[in-house]
């Protein structure tokens, strides 16, 4: 085991470790303590999250077991770090801690509920999460609370992804393409996926068997890997803007859930124009272009939260 520290004081802008991961963006990881997404238990500090990530091209070339929390301010604090090898460029990477926030912040536009959301996560980023599973989370999320997206995950993980052992303790990683693949949907639908089963099944395969790989998307324009994405069983345009949004560096990306409609029509009512890929366009320009995804996030957070 190796251990590590990131002394946030060297970040390009302040970072949140537990609005980041607990915001509704990722499901990939899992609090120490058991309280991921509970309201209740959320305020506890210096919590450890844990997950185990694939290989990252460009990053690592190895699976990676790993937990860290964050001791200190947003500013100045220190995120501490325990893995099966070393993981600062992992850290870094999917907690997106190469982005410089104070930049992306200075461009937001100037709307009241945005400065509200920002103001009361600072620190909050996007993630950059392992483009199969963000996809697979997602295809999960439909008409499911966060609680309950990521139990689902959780189930899937331990079911049938590898064991992997840190600190005494056991990790399952993420199933792969090919061990998803080999689930049957009545067994995917014992695991509470419902209606999603067949969905998650067929896509597993297509991914496994080489017909097409999220991350394909990562190489094209943003409209088009929206679109790229929407091949895969189960996903429509929302489940594609959020693994473009979440996973494949598409900042501008705006996932049109049920939040983020519910802005539009009490604020920016001009907005919806009825289609999908018109409203999002409009909407992203109403939250500034090219990070609108981040705007959409802080947004999405505050109000799910219960901020207004």
């Amino acid at each position: 085991m190796e251990r590590g520290t990131i002394d946030l004081a060297d970040v390009s802008g302040p970072f949140d470790l537990q609005s980041t991961l607990e915001s509704g963006q990722t499901y990939l990881w899992d609090r120490a303590d058991g309280t991921m997404y509970d309201r209740l238990g959320a305020h506890g500090g210096e919590q450890w999250y844990r997950t185990v990530v694939p290989p990252i091209d460009g990053v690592s070339e190895e699976r990676i077991a790993v937990r860290v929390r964050q001791t200190g301010g947003v500013d100045d604090g220190t995120l501490e770090w325990e893995a099966t090898a070393g993981a600062t460029g992992v850290l870094t990477h999917l907690l997106r801690l190469d982005d410089d926030l104070d930049s992306m912040l200075a461009t937001m536009p100037d709307l009241p509920v945005v400065e509200r959301a920002v103001e009361a996560y600072p620190g909050m980023r996007l993630v950059r999460d392992p483009p199969f599973p963000c996809l697979i989370s997602f295809i999960c999320s439909a008409q499911m609370r966060v609680s309950r997206i990521h139990g689902m995950q959780r189930r899937l993980a331990a079911t049938y992804g590898d064991a992997v052992d840190l600190a005494g303790e056991t990790y399952h990683a993420f199933p792969r393409p090919d061990q998803l693949a080999a689930a049957s949907e009545e067994e995917l639908r014992d695991l509470s996926l419902g209606y999603r089963a067949p969905y998650v099944e067929r896509t597993a395969l297509m991914v496994a068997e080489g017909e097409a790989h999220p991350r394909e998307a990562a190489a094209l324009e943003y409209e088009p890997a929206r679109e790229f994405l929407t091949r895969f069983v189960g996903v429509g345009d929302k489940v594609a803007d959020c693994v473009c949004l979440f996973s494949l560096d598409h900042l501008e990306a705006v996932p049109l859930d049920t939040w983020i409609r519910s802005v539009i029509a009490d604020r920016f009512p001009e907005c919806d124009r009825g289609a999908y890929a018109e409203t999002s366009r409009a909407i992203r320009d109403r939250f500034g272009g090219e990070y609108a995804g981040y705007v959409q996030t802080y947004v999405f957070h505050y109000l799910r939260s219960g901020g207004e």
